[in-house]
């Protein structure tokens, strides 16, 4: 595989996805709800066949972020596969860096390259490796892997954007063990003194780290009232339930204000049986009757 490999968008792709967020955004709860759930489990399903594949992945935690992250792409974002580096797009930053598949899984869904690329995840010299790459994967906004540096990043495409005088929006997801890292926090204090009010934080609360869970690890509550204190407009909510991430997501923000962190209650593993809840499969690969078994569960 040529190193140089740059993906490309899948055809009509702009077409598809404006379609897809126009129909969602005028749907009724009911009928919203359904068809992100389908596309959230579709996302897991292609997910799952890439972590099997490779034998690598973070399965845990791309689940517990997949109800977010497709509610974004599909019915939140202003973003354009044909054309990814649009000026006036909304950013996203996946700040938990190693939930890369759940990320390219929805890439390649939303139509920013082919779905058959997924299965040269994790190959030696493909784009789509264990960590996003902005040059190589197109709809990523920056490199992520080292914990605590999107967040900061993303601080800086809302201040770009406040300077720009621009309506775009900037979100970005971090893990709960992530905000153990002290960079959020000082960008916390950045983004609350500049008063950028068209940011949203989301933080993917589901409990767990590598290795153990973060309040064993380092205790991150009361978590709301720490954002709170840091000068955000923060809320909690069910990071599975798609109507009401699509309400809080869709709120309309000033250019200046507070900026906005949402906790999103998430259950590591969401949606197959056997891996939700529990800390061994932040890295842990199932085996190809395991495979089968989630699939089975993850078919609706």
């Amino acid at each position: 595989m040529d190193m140089h490999v740059v993906l490309t968008p899948a055809p009509s792709a702009t077409a598809r996805l404006a379609d897809t967020r126009r129909e969602l955004r005028g749907a009724l709860p009911a009928e919203r709800t359904t068809r992100l759930t389908k596309l959230a489990y579709a996302i897991r399903r292609a997910d799952l066949a890439m972590i099997s594949k490779a034998g690598q992945g973070h399965i845990g935690g791309d689940y517990s972020a997949a109800d977010i992250v497709t509610t974004l792409y599909f019915a939140i974002l202003n973003v354009d596969p044909e054309n990814p580096h649009w000026p006036e797009r909304d950013r996203f930053v996946l700040s938990k860096g190693h939930a890369a598949g759940i990320l390219y899984s929805t890439l390649a869904h939303a139509g920013f390259f082919d779905k058959a690329e997924l299965t040269t995840f994790m190959e030696p010299l493909s784009p789509l490796n264990g960590h996003p790459n902005r040059r190589k994967v197109p709809g990523v906004e920056t490199n992520t892997g080292p914990l605590g540096h999107g967040f900061p990043v993303a601080v800086g495409m809302a201040t770009a954007a406040k300077l720009d005088n621009s309506t775009r929006r900037t979100f970005v997801l971090t893990g709960d063990g992530e905000l153990q890292e002290g960079s959020n926090w000082e960008a916390a204090m950045s983004a609350s003194q500049q008063r950028l009010g068209r940011l949203t934080v989301i933080v993917d609360r589901n409990r767990f780290q590598q290795g153990a869970a973060t309040e064993k690890t380092s205790g991150l509550e009361p978590l709301n009232a720490k954002w709170a204190a840091f000068g955000f407009d923060t809320h909690v909510v069910d990071g599975h339930d798609h109507e009401a991430l699509y309400q809080a997501l869709s709120e309309q923000r000033p250019l200046t204000g507070r900026p906005r962190c949402l906790i999103a209650d998430t259950v590591k593993g969401k949606g197959v049986s056997f891996i939700e809840d529990r800390v061994e499969w932040h890295h842990k690969v199932p085996s190809a009757e395991q495979t089968t078994a989630a699939l089975e569960e993850l078919t609706r």
